[in-house]
Formats: C-alpha cells, sequence, structure tokens
C-alpha cells in the first residue's frame, strides 16, 4: 500500500510526500491520503555521535539513526561487540557503531579496522580522547583510509586539558577550577588536519566550539582538505558563565567557552563551515551529577531536545529549514556512508512530522531519556515531534 502525506510542508519545498513499504517513493496512485495538516515532514535524524543507545529519547526527538561512540562497556574494538551493538536498536533504531580507532581507546595500537568495518562499523573514532602521539595518529588515519572509512577525532590536545574541569577565564578563577586554556582544541586540529592531508585520508571533528579551532576548519578547508565538523547545541546557546554556582549539568566535554567563542560558533553555523548538529547524547543519572564539579561526569542528556533547540536557529535567521536538516541528517549520514538522510525516491523512508512552532518547556523530570541531565532544564522552546516512521513503519 503506498500512503501519501498531504498539506504538509516537506523540507525541500514539496507539498506531498509518499511511501510504499520501507522506501520513499514517486507513484502516488491510488494511494491511502493522509492529512498532515500544519505539520512538517523531513528526514529522520541521523544523530551522529551519541554515548547511549536511548530509544525513547530518539522517538521523542525525531532520531531514526544514531552514530555509536566507541566508548562502551565493552568497548568498541572488536567484530562480535559491534555486531552486537549494531542490533541493539532495530527495528525502532538503528545503530550504526563507530569503531575505536586504537585497542581499548588507548591510542598506542591500531584496532582492526577493516575486521571491523566488515562486522558493520561506519567509521572509526578516537572516542572521548585525543591520540597523542603524532605517528599513531598518522597510521589510523593512512589505515582509515584504505578502509574507505571516516575518522572522528576528539579536538583537544591531552597534554594541555589533562586533569582540567573547565576553560581558562574569569569563571574559572572565580571558582577555583582546574582549567585549560581554549587553544588546546586548535592545536589538536592543526595537527590532525595536517595529518589528514598528508595522508589525504577523511577526518571530522565531533565537536568544535572555538574562535581558533573553526578558522582551522576554515584554512582545511580551502586547501581541500577532506574535513569536516559538528556541535552541538550547548555550545551555540551557553558560555562558559554557565558553570557559575558549579553548575554539574552545564560540565561538558569540551567545556563551554567564552562568549566570544559561543558567537564565533553561531557564525560559523551560518557560513557553512559547521557540517553536522548533533546532541551529544550522554544520560547520566544524579549518582553521577550531584558530585562537587570536579568529580561529576562530563556529558548532557541531548536526543529530545536536539530538534527544538535547533529549529531556534531557523527563527533567528542563522539558517533555513532546508539547511538545518542537511546539518541533521543529510550530511552525517553522508559522513557514514549511508544511503538516507534525504526525502528522495528510493531511498529508506526514514521520516518525521513535527510542528515548529508548538511550545513547550523542557523539565528535566519528565524527559524520556535514562536520565534527565540536561543543562537546560526550564528552558521555554518550540517544535515538537509528532509522529515519526522508520523504514515507513510508524515508531510509537
Amino acid at each position: 500500500m503506498t500512503r501519501l502525506f498531504e498539506n504538509v510542508r516537506v523540507v525541500g519545498g514539496a507539498t506531498s510526500f509518499a511511501f510504499s513499504g520501507e522506501t520513499i517513493t514517486a507513484d502516488t496512485a491510488n494511494a491511502e491520503r493522509i492529512d498532515g495538516k500544519g505539520l512538517h515532514l523531513a528526514p529522520g535524524i541521523v544523530d551522529l555521535g551519541v554515548f547511549a543507545v536511548d530509544r525513547a529519547a530518539c522517538r521523542a526527538g525525531g532520531i531514526t539513526r544514531v552514530g555509536l561512540m566507541p566508548d562502551q562497556s565493552p568497548i568498541l574494538d572488536d567484530p562480535g561487540i559491534i555486531r552486537r551493538a549494531a542490533l541493539m536498536g532495530k527495528p525502532d533504531l538503528w545503530v550504526h557503531p563507530l569503531a575505536a580507532a586504537t585497542r581499548g581507546l588507548e591510542g598506542t595500537d591500531l584496532a582492526e579496522m577493516a575486521i571491523n568495518a566488515s562486522a558493520g562499523a561506519k567509521a572509526v573514532a578516537t572516542g572521548r580522547r585525543w591520540i597523542a602521539d603524532a605517528g599513531v595518529m598518522r597510521k589510523v588515519l593512512a589505515y582509515a583510509r584504505d578502509c574507505g572509512l571516516t575518522v572522528i577525532a576528539h579536538a583537544e590536545d591531552g597534554n594541555l586539558a589533562r586533569d582540567a574541569v573547565a576553560t581558562e577565564g574569569l569563571t574559572a578563577t572565580l571558582l577555583g577550577l582546574a582549567a585549560a586554556p581554549a587553544i588546546a582544541e586548535a592545536l589538536a586540529i592543526a595537527r590532525d588536519t595536517m595529518l589528514a592531508e598528508d595522508t589525504g585520508a577523511r577526518i571530522h571533528f565531533r565537536q568544535v566550539t572555538t574562535a581558533a579551532g573553526l578558522d582551522l576548519i576554515r584554512q582545511a578547508k580551502r586547501r581541500g582538505v577532506q574535513v569536516t565538523c559538528g556541535v552541538t547545541p550547548a555550545h551555540w546557546l551557553l558560555s562558559d558563565i554557565d558553570i557559575s554556582d558549579y553548575r554539574t549539568y552545564a560540565r561538558l566535554s569540551p567545556p563551554l567557552r567564552s562568549d566570544s567563542d559561543r558567537q564565533a560558533v553561531r557564525a560559523a553555523l551560518a557560513d557553512g563551515t559547521i557540517d553536522v548538529i548533533a546532541s551529544g547524547h550522554d544520560p547520566r543519572g544524579p549518582e553521577g551529577k550531584r558530585l562537587p564539579f570536579i568529580d561529576a561526569d562530563e556529558g548532557m542528556s541531548g536526543a529530545e531536545t536536539l530538534l527544538a533547540l535547533s529549529l531556534g536557529l531557523v527563527r533567528d535567521e542563522v539558517l533555513t529549514m532546508e539547511r538545518l536538516f542537511e546539518l541533521l541528517a543529510a550530511n552525517p549520514a553522508r559522513i557514514l556512508g549511508l544511503d538516507a538522510g534525504t526525502l528522495e525516491a528510493g531511498k529508506p523512508a526514514d521520516f518525521i512530522l513535527f510542528a515548529p512552532d508548538t511550545p513547550w518547556a523542557i523539565d528535566a523530570t519528565k524527559m524520556k531519556a535514562r536520565a534527565g541531565n540536561t543543562p537546560f532544564d526550564t528552558l521555554p522552546v518550540q517544535g515538537k515531534v509528532h509522529r515519526v516512521f522508520k523504514g515507513g513503519r510508524e515508531i510509537e
């Protein structure tokens, strides 16, 4: 049976949308017609770089596929573990494992990328860590190039950022927190883009959060380096002042930056430097967050707030709706080599229906995620997901 949504605004400009079985179709003859008046229809979000498979949170946020970071227990550095990870969310949510670039994410011995790729890994990643040894990183990039995989890198010089819990500045000084200079990010990007250029490899920096780091990404792109980068909503909406009062829900990795860096992120979204918007979904319970700031876990629960927070960029005219879904779906799918992320005939019928102007307030106590560790608790937002389809099947 072919189903046809009518009276929807399809991201991309159309006014109707049809699917049959698991794929999008252009054939609308004798189709069952469904009135989607007042709703927008868009590709299912491809969330690149989550730390947990959280089906309820993803459903609430319109996410149909996730790129799972290798920082799991056990670490995703073995083909058997990767195969199991790829099955974790099906059929409601497709999990695309990102294999560890080095064994145990230790940054010394290369993992078996070719074998892990054959087991289902869609990229290799350094995880939460930076590979300190430039020789090892060069081998990672060269091996990944030969395997046709993108390297997803953490952009933070670990020698500068070691033991730091904040970014150097007035806030960290007043709070007495161990801090690292923001240049730690730029140093990591400078080295790794040069190595990517030398090897001809593809590299994606999962989060770039400083003006200096973003300038290096621009320069590398102009030189023809195969580099892309991403960001999460926290780094264009919050700054280091938001950790005042030792607010552990705002302890993130990388840490929150200065307001000038926050503004630089918004500018980089507008000018196309940033390629991906992701949630950085990392649910942490009270046992990990209700601790002294230096002992608290890093991370935020972001899957179900990703779309609503990102739609603010459209209302502020930083991005168009079409460009927003390139960053949320098409670009992350392309980086992972997935035949998804767009509303084209023959593509998988992964899509969402949402109301972009529906107001609501984020409430950490009512989140669908495993834990409501969000720095955006009580924030008024707009944009609510109504229906989610994965492979043509509606996810309740």
